[in-house]
């Protein structure tokens, strides 16, 4: 990936004279405007895949937001992956304006001059100030540009807004600066000459659970450690070691040219480290327990800006409560794991039509009770907008799936399934698929996607709680999907030589999550959220999964209701050892 990013100067829906087209039809105006950015492209002789922002930009996020699919969809169908943001001004000039679109691209080599807003006979003008002021402080922080040549972007150079953006789009990060380092002695360095500048220093791979902080990085060096990756498996000890900023894709391919797999998450995006270390639910889960425990070491730079290495053997207080704490301790830069000897599994999904939910989600509470650790499901009643991107059994529809693995020969995996099987599923991809294959079971969003969520720690639900859900799940509201995951088995047992999260409580997880474009729809989504949390409250347990929390406004304390409180107690003394001046930044802060 080419360091930087090249602005793609406004496009609008505007005509070679200036003038206004479309003037009372957004998804035009929308579209007009994606025209011209995939014009800039061109002129720079680059594609729709080089695009690595794209910001709109509108007046109205009311009109704009339910229209937002005639981009998302131009997007999937050129197989662009932008981070998309919108903001909201108070005016665009000409008048009737609703829209326009900015954006950052890879740089080109050489790196043509084309006609910004000033250069065509079109100008328009913002009125409002420069989104990214340059910082008070930006010229303080030459060591940190120095540290990592080309690697760290400061408030107002190009590269800022491609490089602060997680994957959650709705959380708009601004940092003081943000570093892309490549190797771990730039890790090093840039660790080291942050705290001297009296920056605190948040890690971060990619960014799915990003929403904590929200408003907290103005102080912060923002660490991505999306481009330190890659991946070594030893088949014969059966582990992986696995470098900070990789994702579970190329650990489960890897893996499995061995015959092996891992405990890795729905999503083959989320990054190895930051899912792991905070617990970590995979669909092995109820047999295998939680992926934090499969970790055997964990290479990390401390806050001084050491390079240590931590194990049962090795630094093993720090090892107990960095196996939960994450990047409270330090920034983790490899991991080695236990791996699984898998090749293949029994998995799929079961789909019905939404108004089978009752029926469906009562014969999945009752089933789950009595089944044997080798199954780990996930229900979901899901809400989808018609997006023609999306596969034809789920564009505008309303759903309830069942989906997860079975870790059983064929016919027992077949018997166990029966009673759900016999509620006649409109779709039924359950069966015998190499290891990788359930990377995508989950139909999780296959591109960074603005969200808002909110998790719960149940009890098996009755017959009333059953109803609770159904009617919660089916009210109109802002969420995408409504999801329970049955837990139990091996996540709630810690091992002998566990960290500080071992172990999960509960029978099921509930998990809420809707798309949030504006900030008026996060906090929609975090509304109709908590009326489900509230719903669900007679059946609710203390505890939470770490793997799950992605809310802004957290306090550090917000969380110990994942530890007991001899543990928290245990890794708040860890962490002031290691960290007395507070230099690290996690998502969930403990301790």
């Amino acid at each position: 990936m080419t360091s930087g990013a090249f602005p793609i100067p406004p496009q609008a829906s505007l005509d070679e004279a200036g003038r206004l087209l479309h003037e009372d039809d957004p998804a035009a105006q929308l579209a007009l405007g994606l025209a011209g950015i995939e014009a800039c492209l061109a002129d720079l002789g680059l594609g729709p895949d080089d695009l690595t922002s794209l910001r709109v930009t509108t007046v109205d996020h009311h009109r704009i937001g339910p229209v937002l699919d005639v981009l998302t969809e131009r997007l999937a169908q050129t197989g662009a992956r932008p981070l998309l943001t919108v903001h909201e001004v108070e005016r665009l000039s000409p008048h009737g304006l609703l829209v326009l679109l900015d954006g950052t691209a890879r740089p080109p080599h050489p790196v043509p001059v084309i006609p910004g807003p000033t250069q065509r006979e079109n100008p328009m003008t913002l009125t409002t100030p420069d989104p990214h002021p340059l910082d008070r402080r930006s010229s303080d922080l030459g060591p940190l540009v120095e540290a990592a040549p080309g690697r760290v972007h400061l408030p107002g150079t190009p590269g800022y807004d491609a490089a602060r953006m997680p994957w959650n789009l709705a959380v708009d990060q601004r940092p003081a600066a943000v570093a892309v380092p490549r190797t771990v002695e730039e890790v090093v360095a840039l660790v080291r000459i942050a705290r001297r500048l009296g920056l605190r220093v948040a890690p971060q791979s990619t960014g799915h659970g990003a929403a904590p902080l929200h408003g907290r990085l103005a102080g912060s060096l923002l660490l991505r450690m999306h481009e330190l990756t890659g991946v070594r498996v030893d088949g014969a000890a059966r582990t992986a070691r696995v470098v900070g900023g990789t994702t579970w894709a190329p650990v489960v391919h890897a893996a499995a040219e061995h015959g092996l797999t891992a405990a890795h998450g729905s999503a083959p995006d989320v990054g190895v480290v930051g899912y792991t270390l905070s617990g970590g639910m995979s669909f092995y889960g109820r047999q295998h327990g939680l992926a934090v425990n499969h970790v055997r070491t964990v290479e990390l730079v401390t806050p001084d800006g050491r390079l240590v290495r931590c194990s049962a053997t090795e630094e093993s207080e720090l090892f107990w409560a960095v196996r939960g704490a994450g990047g409270n301790l330090g920034v983790v830069v490899a991991v080695e794991i236990d791996l699984l000897p898998l090749a293949e599994v029994y998995a799929g999904m079961l789909l019905w039509e939404a108004s089978a939910t009752d029926r469906v989600v009562s014969t999945w509470a009752r089933w789950v009770r009595d089944l044997p650790e080798s199954v780990t499901t996930s229900l979901r009643v899901m809400h989808f907008p018609p997006i023609p991107d999306l596969p034809p059994f789920l564009s505008g529809r309303d759903v309830v799936v069942v989906d997860g693995a079975v870790l059983e020969e064929d016919a027992e995996a077949e018997r166990l399934l029966a009673p759900l099987r016999d509620l006649s599923p409109e779709m039924d991809t359950f069966g015998r698929v190499p290891a990788p294959a359930l990377l995508d079971v989950h139909m999780d969003p296959p591109m960074p996607t603005p969200a808002a969520t909110a998790h719960a720690v149940l009890g098996h639900l009755d017959v009333a709680g059953v109803a609770a859900f159904v009617r919660a799940s089916m009210e109109p509201s802002g969420l995408m999907f409504t999801e329970l995951r049955h837990v139990g088995g091996a996540f709630a047992r810690a091992p002998r030589t566990a960290g500080v999260l071992g172990s999960l409580p509960g029978d099921l997880l509930l998990h809420c999550v809707g798309v949030a474009p504006t900030p008026e729809a996060f906090a929609a989504v975090q509304r109709d959220a908590a009326a489900v949390l509230t719903t669900m409250r007679p059946w609710r347990l203390d505890g939470r999964s770490l793997t799950f929390t992605d809310e802004p406004d957290m306090t550090p304390g917000a969380c110990a209701d994942a530890f007991t409180a001899e543990d928290w107690a245990r890794v708040a003394e860890v962490r002031s050892t290691v960290d007395p001046g507070g230099v690290m930044q996690a998502a969930v802060e403990v301790g």
